[in-house]
């Protein structure tokens, strides 16, 4: 009997939605609109409500703002750049929409430029068959795949990147925790807040360049980054005042990342904590 896998974080905490989706009436004022809570359709039909996302994580870097650009590609392109931990979608005029985004390790192990090849709301996900056979103990439960919805880390949207025709395994998707937007994560590819992922999905088609670039591509045009304490990346000329976040949402709790831990149970036996399957063996 295949075992039963539930996210050891809260998912109410962030999960991305599907379809046309409205903003709820219950307003957050301290939370700007695109971060609001939204009413979604869920992979069965279902009504799916979309948390705001807490204002204690929506620093400078972290929101999506129109900004000048600077990089040679052309309009409608994204940019993702794992070194700065932002991504571009390029706009004409010079300008670009940049969203803030938490890089897995997968997010840093692949530079150039491919294009979005497949869509998917509510992605399920599986992990590759060497996975299975050289990790039975950890991997073997997910073969039949973990199907869409709010118990998949993927959250409700996933861009796939393919160069040459082939699949590269790099995501760009949203995340049921939030609050590692702009910080390096323990798995992964490219996640983004779930409002912005959903947005970027509804904006962009299949056969959108995607150009994903070396950190010696980034510091040249971004300048060299730093890290700061609480695990975010600011200009290096910027460290000692930029990141603060807003002082009304209070500190930003402590969420477990949950590509990082997964509880597993069965009938049989207490729950188990394992290290997750990763996201890059989505298929």
């Amino acid at each position: 009997m295949m075992r039963l896998v539930t996210l050891f974080t809260a998912v109410a905490l962030g999960l991305a939605a599907c379809g046309s989706s409205q903003p709820v009436t219950l307003a957050n004022p301290t939370v700007p609109e695109a971060y609001q809570a939204r009413m979604d359709t869920g992979p069965d039909g279902q009504p799916v409500q979309i948390p705001a996302v807490r204002a204690a994580y929506l620093n400078e870097r972290n929101q999506r703002q129109q900004v000048p650009y600077n990089g040679p590609e052309a309009p409608g392109t994204i940019v993702v750049d794992p070194y700065a931990r932002v991504l571009y979608h390029v706009q004409p005029g010079g300008q670009a929409m940049r969203y803030g985004v938490a890089v897995g390790r997968a997010g840093t192990g692949y530079a150039g430029t491919a294009t979005i090849a497949r869509k998917a709301a509510w992605p399920s996900w599986r992990p590759t068959d060497n996975m299975i056979r050289t990790q039975p103990d950890l991997y073997a439960q997910f073969a039949g795949g973990l199907s869409g919805g709010m118990h998949n880390p993927l959250g409700s949207r996933a861009l796939y990147l393919y160069e040459g025709g082939r699949d590269t395994y790099y995501r760009i998707h949203g995340t049921m925790d939030p609050s590692s937007i702009g910080k390096a994560t323990s798995a992964g590819c490219i996640r983004m807040f779930n409002q912005d992922v959903m947005d970027l999905f509804s904006q962009v088609d299949t056969g959108t360049t995607v150009h994903v670039r070396t950190q010696a591509e980034s510091i040249s045009l971004e300048g060299p980054m730093t890290e700061t304490p609480e695990g975010y990346v600011v200009p290096a000329n910027q460290a000692q005042t930029a990141m603060a976040a807003p002082s009304a949402a209070g500190p930003a709790s402590q969420v477990t990342d949950p590509y990082a831990v997964t509880t597993v149970s069965t009938p049989a036996s207490a729950p188990v904590t394992t290290i997750s399957p990763v996201e890059s063996a989505v298929q």
